[in-house]
């Protein structure tokens, strides 16, 4: 280990005062990313981080080597039928991005996928390697076809900022249009005709909040469709599965108001479907033949599915009922049949029902897996128009998976399952359910991976993972970067703590707002069960979490810190409460729907002031710290980790706290895959070495 000191950041004196209560903040000058100091800053932990770590070397080539070794590189997508065409995309060795291609359909099986080279009579529509030439970072923000498949819109961003800038091609020519749109935010959607393209603006704090139509080789400016003036609502434009309406949808965390239009209709308004919004109502819609298909929780915590004619939208006939037991998270309409996708106990379903105009719907009929731990859910299916259904499916020692469900014989088809190279056999592997109970009795599931032949002595090291916000679930899932953990003898745990899904929408509720706690504590009892239950020791255990998952991360090191040998944070949230006093910071106003208002609520200003991980740093012994963040992240920006790192070295014993700071990235990191497995390989590195397992 390096014996260089630490970066240190000078203290500033900076009080906030708010509701009677005056706390300094120190370390508030790190937010000017423009600032020369701050950049000095993070550029010099970075050399520090390095240094500190120059040891891993070896280890970090080594697991680079495994992960690119184990991975097909040159290799394609199972082709969808869209119309006359077969999309897919595909990778070559070498190279750091997609290519996003078709070849003529010529029937209702996808073609032969080969060697994963190009397919006979392949065009390629767009070439991520060939747009990202020259830049340090590149993606994708949308890539849409119009129905006839003759035009293609694309949009780019190439410095992680998340703001996008559109292009157009004509795919029957391959010639690129004239038209071009800077500064949008993700997605657009078509016209029926492909006469004009709807996409969305962002507004100073990051908030989509514009649609504007774009009519194509049009002279002037865009015509502004819609504009939310309410800054806790988001919108978004979609065109519906079979192509004949197009949706615009306002929503914050816990309410959604729909517009609706037929998409060869473009010039003319959008209309309100049903009665607009109400608060704490979330709405969905589709078309389906005669009618609407509406998804909604008004009354019904886990949703319920209808329809309503398309004459009258208020109306609401059911289709499935309320379950207590079960979420119904989306449905996917077909000419034929509707495709439903839900959670129950901890895992997700797909159902199919069977649909014929003037006849209704028939009996679900919900398909089966043989394994005890997986995640299934429909795929790609761009064809509103099919006989067959696609789906992906994966567990925790299944690679990812391709599935088509043939309507007319109920049979399930595997069309590819992800191919691990260097001879990996799932049969080496188990994975099982485990239930840790809470402070409050909630048994909390805990899904877990080892390598077959580990014992439940306390002896093997772990790393936990866990995320706890927006209602979004870590399911059970394959990784070709965690054999190379597990190979070495660790133990791989997803804690599925309240605040995410995995459990229905109560889950939800239950890990947020002034239940917010539950998030942390589930971890801790998680982290306790796998030790008592003998899959680790707190001097083996290492937690990791990303985003609002590194919220939690901060959170469990203040809450628990005795309980880990160390803590990966990426992206982590640790600032929370002086970022949600802050209505001018991206995503600052809809979040006080998961958090609360701080600004005006006494009793949440003190609630989040109780678990804040930037606020509640203790002068006490910590687990080593790893923080990774991003210099052009706009969701957690970059000087959250800044400030909790600078605190943590001021407070706390322990550690060391390190501090990783992508300076031409987002909040993903690095966009290329060689660059994302280096990445990957540079944690892997650290927890291992952090658990003593190399």
């Amino acid at each position: 280990m390096s014996d260089v000191q630490a970066p240190f950041a000078p203290k500033q004196p900076s009080p906030r005062t708010h509701h009677g209560d005056t706390v300094d903040d120190p370390y508030a000058w790190l937010r000017d990313g423009e600032n020369p100091e701050v950049l000095a800053f993070l550029k010099d932990n970075n050399t520090y981080t390095e240094t500190h770590t120059e040891h891993l070397d070896g280890l970090r080539e080594q697991i680079f080597g495994e992960i690119k070794s184990r991975t097909k590189e040159t290799d394609l997508t199972v082709p969808s039928r869209k119309g006359d065409w077969w999309y897919y995309t595909r990778t070559e060795e070498g190279k750091q991005y997609g290519i996003h291609c078709r070849t003529a359909a010529t029937g209702d099986t996808p073609p032969d996928l080969g060697d994963g080279g190009p397919l006979p009579g392949e065009t390629i529509l767009l070439d991520e390697n060939a747009l990202a030439e020259g830049h340090e970072f590149f993606a994708l923000g949308a890539f849409t076809i119009t129905p006839d498949g003759n035009l293609l819109a694309y949009s780019v961003d190439t410095t992680g900022d998340e703001r996008f800038t559109l292009r157009f091609k004509d795919l029957r020519t391959g010639e690129a249009l004239a038209d071009e749109i800077t500064g949008i935010f993700y997605g657009g959607a078509w016209s029926h005709g492909g006469e004009a393209l709807f996409y969305t603006r962002v507004d100073e704090s990051w908030r989509p909040y514009q649609v504007y139509r774009h009519d194509l080789g049009a002279k002037g400016e865009d015509a502004l469709v819609h504009e939310e003036t309410d800054e806790r609502f988001w919108v978004g434009v979609d065109l519906s599965r079979s192509e004949r309406y197009l949706f615009l949808e306002s929503h914050s965390k816990i309410t959604s108001e729909i517009r609706y239009l037929a998409s060869d209709r473009p010039t003319e308004e959008f209309a309100l479907f049903g009665s607009g919004r109400r608060h704490g109502v979330e709405v969905t819609v589709d078309h389906q033949g005669d009618r609407f298909l509406v998804l909604h929780n008004d009354g019904a915590e886990n949703f319920t599915l209808g329809w309503a004619p398309l004459d009258d939208t208020s109306a609401f006939n059911p289709i499935l009922e309320h379950r207590a037991d079960t979420r119904i998270l989306d449905v996917d309409a077909f000419s034929t049949h509707l495709v439903v996708s839900y959670r129950r106990d901890g895992l997700t379903g797909v159902s199919i029902l069977d649909f014929a105009e003037g006849t209704g719907y028939g009996e679900p009929v919900e398909l089966s897996f043989p394994e005890p731990i997986y995640t299934v859910h429909p795929s790609a299916n761009p064809d509103y128009v099919s006989g067959q259904v696609r789906l992906s499916y994966t567990s925790m020692i299944t690679p990812d998976s391709v599935f088509d469900y043939d309507l007319a014989t109920r049979e399930l088809l595997l069309r590819k399952r992800k191919e691990v190279l260097g001879g990996y056999r799932p049969e080496d592997y188990e994975q099982r359910r485990e239930w840790a109970v809470a402070e409050d009795g909630t048994r909390v599931p805990i899904s877990v991976m080892y390598r077959k032949g580990i014992t439940a002595d306390g002896t093997a090291p772990c790393l936990i993972y866990g995320y706890g916000s927006y209602e979004t679930s870590i399911d059970p899932y394959f990784a070709v970067p965690r054999l190379s953990l597990v190979d070495r003898g660790m133990v791989f745990a997803i804690a599925h703590v309240r605040g995410g899904g995995e459990m229905g929408r109560a889950w939800y509720d239950n890990g947020k707002m002034l239940h917010k706690r539950n998030t942390f504590t589930d971890f801790v009892a998680c982290a306790e069960h796998l030790v008592k239950a003998g899959w680790s020791a707190p001097d083996k255990l290492v937690a990791r979490g990303g985003s609002a998952g590194g919220l939690l991360m901060g959170a469990i090191a203040n809450l628990a810190p005795q309980r880990f040998a160390g803590v990966v944070a990426d992206v982590p949230f640790v600032d929370a409460l002086n970022t949600i006093l802050d209505p001018s910071l991206p995503l600052t106003v809809i979040e006080w729907e998961e958090w609360g208002n701080p600004l005006e609520d006494p009793e949440v200003y003190e609630y989040m002031k109780s678990y804040t991980p930037y606020e509640n740093v203790a002068a006490t012994e910590y687990p080593a710290i790893l923080a990774v963040t991003s210099l052009h992240d706009t969701r957690v920006l970059f000087h959250e980790p800044a400030k909790w790192i600078a605190r943590l070295r001021e407070v706390a014993t322990g550690g060391p706290f390190l501090l990783k700071t992508e300076m031409e990235a987002g909040h993903g990191g690095r966009s290329g895959r060689y660059d994302a497995w280096k990445e990957q390989a540079f944690a892997l590195a650290w927890i291992l070495d952090t658990a003593e397992a190399v």
